[in-house]
């Protein structure tokens, strides 16, 4: 865990972040532990098992509970009978408990399966978001590989990228999309399990002249 301007970042390992200050936000929660702290908001970026994660969803979201997500996901969402769901899509701007959420796409341009389809195909609706909480943006950029639109996210504060390949950007086409982004800090995520290790966000921070942290994983 480490502290950015007032704010808690903690990797959860994979993709999952949580982030506090005051509120409790998780975004991709996945392989949590089994003493999770309660979560007011959960961002959930798409619908495949590591990312849209029922076990580890049931360990954080309550009835107070809201919960951001896209409509692939929406009803296995309802079924966590949070106090709320708020569907989104691409583009969307929106208010979420005093967060400022702006919704970007994450999609994939050079990624395939062996049939040719993209992982993570750009009309599927699959979605980073960037969170203002108090005045910092941070954005999670979901799984996806170094696209245009985001540019909408240059000048955040933070910018968690994935780092290992396969699936998502590799370390190499992550520092392209960081030196772009321009993010004050940036850490790398999307490996250590699955997919990805050590090794590609130690390249990713070799690689770059801004701020890179590398975080321990904290289930």
């Amino acid at each position: 865990m480490l502290e950015y301007a007032g704010i808690q970042i903690t990797w959860l390992g994979h993709d999952g972040f949580k982030l506090k200050k005051g509120t409790v936000i998780y975004v991709d929660p996945y392989q949590l532990g089994p003493k999770a702290e309660p979560a007011d908001l959960v961002f959930v970026t798409h619908e495949h098992f590591d990312h849209l994660s029922l076990d580890d969803l049931k360990k954080v979201v309550t009835p107070r509970t809201t919960v951001v997500t896209i409509a692939a996901c929406e009803k296995a969402a309802k079924g966590l009978t949070p106090k709320a769901v708020r569907i989104v899509s691409p583009g969307d701007r929106l208010d979420v408990e005093g967060v400022a959420v702006e919704v970007l796409p994450a999609y994939n341009t050079n990624k395939f399966r062996s049939a040719g389809k993209p992982f993570h195909p750009k009309a599927d609706g699959k979605v980073g978001y960037i969170l203002g909480i108090g005045g910092v943006r941070i954005y999670h950029a979901g799984d996806t590989d170094e696209v245009p639109e985001m540019a909408k996210a240059k000048g955040v504060d933070v910018a968690l990228l994935p780092v290992s390949g396969t699936y998502v950007m590799t370390a190499q086409e992550a520092i392209q999309a960081c030196e772009a982004i321009q993010p004050k800090m940036a850490i790398p995520m999307h490996y250590g399990a699955i997919v990805g290790s050590a090794a590609d966000a130690e390249a990713f921070r070799k690689g770059l002249k801004c701020r890179v942290e590398i975080l321990m994983a904290e289930p």
